[in-house]
């Protein structure tokens, strides 16, 4: 189980780095909650594993805990999102300084949305953060850029 807050910026993508070296995973994942709803109930499949994960609400910095599930559990869970799900490829790496990104490229209706993700231990750590060039806007804190936003309305207009 992991837990405790998770602290966040997220950008949209300007221009698409080489993703040739970086790890790659599959992920599908549908959310139990609804808009509106003050906390996020999540299941979602990483590389084989499962997980369900409960998020409260919040931008920069948000509560979280997360446990595996097993795949039984998962599959008696999926049908209670209601089609609320999004697939994407997550591509892990590494900046010049050391700063690890997770870069979610989109498929099916979210396609060809791309943005990336960056974690940090403090929020002056995230505030202090300076994106290098291939990030673009900075949509940490708009809604409509959330993951369950986005399974719940698609790409912003």
């Amino acid at each position: 189980m992991s837990g405790g807050v998770e602290i966040e910026r997220k950008f949209l993508v300007a221009q698409l780095p080489d993703l040739s070296g970086l790890a790659a995973k599959p992920v599908r994942q549908g959310y139990v909650t609804q808009a509106g709803d003050t906390v996020e109930l999540r299941l979602r499949e990483k590389g084989g594993a499962c997980f369900l994960t409960l998020k409260s609400d919040g931008g920069l910095a948000r509560m979280e805990r997360e446990i595996e599930i097993t795949r039984d559990q998962f599959e008696a869970l999926w049908p209670a999102t209601g089609g609320r799900v999004l697939e994407k490829t997550r591509h892990l790496g590494t900046l010049s300084d050391g700063t690890a990104f997770e870069l979610d490229v989109f498929t099916g209706a979210l396609a060809p949305l791309v943005m990336v993700e960056v974690e940090f231990d403090t929020e002056d750590a995230a505030r202090a953060f300076t994106p290098p060039a291939w990030f673009g806007a900075d949509v940490t804190e708009d809604r409509r850029y959330r993951n369950r936003a986005l399974a719940d309305d698609g790409v912003p207009g």
